[in-house]
């Protein structure tokens, strides 16, 4: 986690493991397009496995797809808590949404292994990042909105929410949470490109 600030502000930098998990299964039952904003597949690539065997008695994959959206948007609005638990093998808190809980009865085991793998590439691209400085151009980019609008500054706190992602771009999801591809920092102008307008909204 890497945290940037000054008087009145705050910008943190995460991932999310639950996301993660949510991330693959996405992938894995080749929900294309799903989300709201759609959010791009992950990388590296998911395998794809047909669902629609496993989800036939309850709705098939359109049900999967409803299911699995309402549940990405809870884990925005509750990041970085978990919500509901994920409480394997049965995962009684998806009763309610039985085509994703047969998602997850059948894959989790191979989700939790991906979500762990990607979660320690993040920890080492974050050691990388304090290595250069490279996340100072959050600060940089905050200082000049609040130089430009002077005492009218306001104080506000922001979410980057990191997943690995195929897509190198932002998606705002929230009024203060941001989800972006982890390599989009590597491009300073591209990031510049899509923290700079919501930066703008918040200052």
């Amino acid at each position: 986690m890497h945290h940037t600030g000054g008087p009145g502000w705050q910008i943190t930098m995460d991932t999310s493991g639950p996301m993660l998990l949510a991330l693959y299964l996405k992938d894995s039952a080749g929900l294309n397009g799903a989300g709201m904003p759609p959010i791009a597949p992950a990388q590296p690539k998911v395998r794809e496995t047909d669902h629609h065997q496993l989800t036939a008695h309850v709705g098939g994959v359109p049900a999967l797809r409803r299911e699995w959206e309402a549940w990405w948007g809870d884990l925005i609005r509750s990041h970085p808590e978990m919500t509901p638990e994920l409480t394997p093998p049965g995962f009684a808190a998806f009763e309610g949404a039985p085509a994703l809980q047969r998602s997850l009865q059948a894959h989790f085991g191979t989700a939790l292994t991906w979500a762990r793998e990607r979660r320690s590439e993040y920890e080492r691209l974050e050691r990388t990042r304090e290595e250069s400085g490279s996340t100072d151009i959050l600060r940089e980019i905050v200082e000049a909105r609040q130089l430009e609008v002077g005492n009218e500054a306001r104080d506000f706190s922001l979410t980057i929410i990191e997943l690995p992602l195929a897509q190198e771009r932002a998606w705002l999801v929230d009024a203060d949470k941001l989800i972006m591809s982890q390599s989009l920092l590597e491009d300073s102008g591209a990031f510049r490109s899509y923290l700079q307008p919501v930066v703008e909204l918040l200052v």
